[in-house]
């Protein structure tokens, strides 16, 4: 991997450690040292002040780095004008995908986009449903996956409904629930996902769950219901397959409605000009509802 001076300064304006940033650009701390010292020399000024907790950037250095982001964003918006003109699909995808869905849907579509598309990259991050929505707001990415409501004015399309069910190893009905000492494990999440189960918990029990217990990640909760400390809820994606282990109750509305989040694909209509974007949109046809 060639990896330009700019490019150089930006990771360092990132990740401000000059160990995590030799990690991400694949080179050995005294190279990219080294490269920083030609840089700066190069400059005629000091970009960056090293101490004893990582690196803190100057005045001078906020110009420069400012200054290598547009360009390495110009260069990018130049090659996928290229691409669109001559319409190979090439050229890199970049995702922003919510974690359930990154875990879930995400890759059984890629592992069939690649295949058929070999000559794309494929960029992926993942995080909480609005952090997607800020890199897509934001112009990082081509496209982002979100669960749940969301108001985008641009191109939106539903990919798939996910129910979410109550998971335990001794709770067998929602009625037990109300009754129970057992821990509900919550974990971290998007305000909205809280607030659809706090709403449920509102409309069919007057009352709002009993939070005994906060994880961190989804993963968290999910091993800690599966191993009988408590119960969580869950989207029903995550436990396939562990049925025989666990009891799996749907969390049901006064009228039979079944409790569940959608989620969305979500870009701009200037995307699409990008064959490798309207390509992927294609291939995510072939999922829709899994």
């Amino acid at each position: 991997m060639i990896v330009t001076e700019y490019e150089l300064l930006v990771c360092l304006a990132d990740e401000l450690n000059m160990r995590k940033s030799a990690e991400k650009l694949f080179l050995s701390q005294p190279a990219l040292s080294q490269r920083l010292q030609t840089i700066e020399s190069r400059w005629n000024t000091k970009i960056f002040i090293r101490t004893q907790k990582g690196l803190l950037l100057t005045p001078e250095g906020e110009a420069i780095i400012a200054h290598a982001g547009s360009v390495i964003e110009r260069e990018r918006e130049i090659q996928e004008q290229l691409e669109s003109l001559n319409g190979v699909v090439r050229g890199t995808l970049r995702i922003a995908c919510a974690s359930v869905a990154a875990q879930t849907w995400l890759p059984k579509v890629l592992k069939l986009f690649t295949a058929t598309y070999p000559n794309v990259k494929i960029s992926v991050i993942t995080g909480w449903s609005s952090d997607v929505s800020g890199q897509l707001a934001a112009g990082n990415v081509h496209i982002g996956i979100v669960r749940g409501n969301t108001n985008w004015k641009s191109v939106k399309k539903l990919l798939f409904t996910d129910k979410l069910v109550l998971v335990d190893t001794e709770i067998t009905s929602l009625e037990e629930v109300v009754r129970t000492e057992r821990p509900f494990i919550q974990f971290r999440s998007d305000s909205n996902y809280h607030q659809v189960i706090q709403d449920y918990w509102q409309r069919n029990f007057g009352k709002t769950p009993r939070q005994a217990m906060l994880m961190d990640q989804m993963e968290t909760s999910r091993q800690m219901a599966l191993n009988g400390i408590g119960f969580a809820i869950l989207p029903e994606a995550t436990i396939q397959g562990m049925e025989q282990s666990i009891n799996k109750i749907e969390l049901k509305e006064k009228d039979g409605t079944v409790l569940s989040r959608e989620s969305h694909l979500l870009t701009y209509e200037q995307s699409l000009e990008l064959p490798q974007v309207a390509a992927f949109l294609e291939i995510t046809k072939k999922f829709l509802n899994e």
